[in-house]
């Protein structure tokens, strides 16, 4: 019978949780055990994060990991439709936005 505990390794460190946190359900959703560490023990601190896997599992995790293309979008790209057609996806509150005049004769 092997330690279990003993049989964790490093696979990544990210900067934002939130990108940990994506990388790791991917690996989750391809049947791979992850385990987080968080780099502050804060609530809410977005610190970073680091991704441990076992051993058995550390090759196809690193391979699919590997696999995601990063180059050439920055995260807002990645899940913004209008930048595809080179659209601007920026809004400008209007003067009434900023007052919630908006009245469509709900009084």
């Amino acid at each position: 019978m092997t330690d279990q505990v003993d049989n964790w390794h490093k696979l990544a460190r990210y900067d934002t949780n939130m990108q940990g946190e994506l990388h790791a359900n991917l690996l989750r959703n391809n049947g791979i055990t992850v385990s987080l560490q968080p780099l502050s023990a804060m609530p809410g601190m977005n610190s970073g994060i680091v991704l441990w896997i076992q051993d058995t599992e550390l090759a196809h995790a690193k391979r699919i990991l590997d696999s995601i293309d990063t180059e050439g979008a920055t995260p807002y790209e990645m899940f913004d439709e209008g930048a595809e057609n080179g659209a601007s996806a920026t809004v400008h509150p209007t003067k009434n936005d900023d007052h919630n005049d908006n009245h469509d004769g709900d009084l």
